[in-house]
């Protein structure tokens, strides 16, 4: 107690013991950080989005999607059985910002990728109570407009700058690649093996134009796709 005194009356000496706390505290924390190769996961089948697919990303956050719909499954019973495979850092690693959220007024997307067809997304963008009459979600009709697309191969140059794994052929190729995916006619061999797993279809039923309606509905598609969970081991998460 006499120590403990001496302490609290002293205020230099317990400016100095609190910050010495605190400095341990923090290289706890900090230094293991250190010693690991990356803090996210290592999953095989992680990929950038496709040109179509990132379009369709920044039109589900200009519209705010983000505000009503998580993508982010947590390790709970209830969860795993709703909405399948928990989530995982990996997933999100080429998300600037992710988009995780913390609301659900409608589900959680991070798994919504091909549990509905192309049609059934359509008709729930433009008419949500024609296929879920409980929704209480906006129409979104207005997304068949023409996608803008001049100014994609800059967001692949831009996100590349900042660490996505874009390569030059990618980026020159962006234009074309955004094209082929929305037409399930056209050849996409090469466009398949930049983005592995990429879904190739006239997403909104006209392959003549494309539109927001075809990207947003390419990125919702692709969302949870990507990783084989089966293959997902503990010791991989934990590495």
């Amino acid at each position: 107690m006499i120590r403990h005194e001496v302490i609290e009356k002293n205020v230099v000496l317990l400016a100095v013991l609190t910050l010495l706390t605190v400095s341990i505290g923090g290289l706890v924390q900090i230094v293991p950080l250190f010693t690991i190769e990356t803090t996210i996961e290592r999953v095989e089948g992680v990929r950038p989005y496709t040109p179509l697919e990132l379009a369709g990303r920044n039109i589900y956050l200009r519209e705010g999607c983000y505000t009503c719909h998580s993508q982010q499954i947590r390790p709970f019973r209830d969860e795993l059985e709703r909405y399948g495979h928990f989530s995982l850092a990996a997933e999100s690693m080429y998300d600037r910002p992710f988009q995780w959220g913390s609301k659900r007024t409608g589900p959680d997307l991070a798994r919504v990728g091909g549990k509905y067809s192309n049609e059934w997304q359509y008709a729930h963008l433009v008419d949500p109570r024609s296929v879920v009459p409980e929704s209480i979600m906006p129409p979104y009709g207005f997304l068949r407009r023409p996608l803008r697309t001049d100014n994609i191969a800059d967001h692949l140059r831009t996100l590349k700058a900042l660490g996505v794994p874009y390569t030059d052929e990618m980026i020159a190729n962006a234009r074309a690649d955004l094209a082929t995916q929305s037409n399930a006619d056209a050849d996409g061999t090469a466009f398949a093996a930049r983005y592995p797993k990429a879904v190739q279809a006239s997403f909104d039923g006209n392959a003549g134009v494309v539109t927001e309606m075809d990207a947003l509905i390419a990125y919702l598609q692709m969302l949870g796709t990507l990783v084989n969970f089966a293959d997902v081991t503990p010791e991989q998460i934990r590495q």
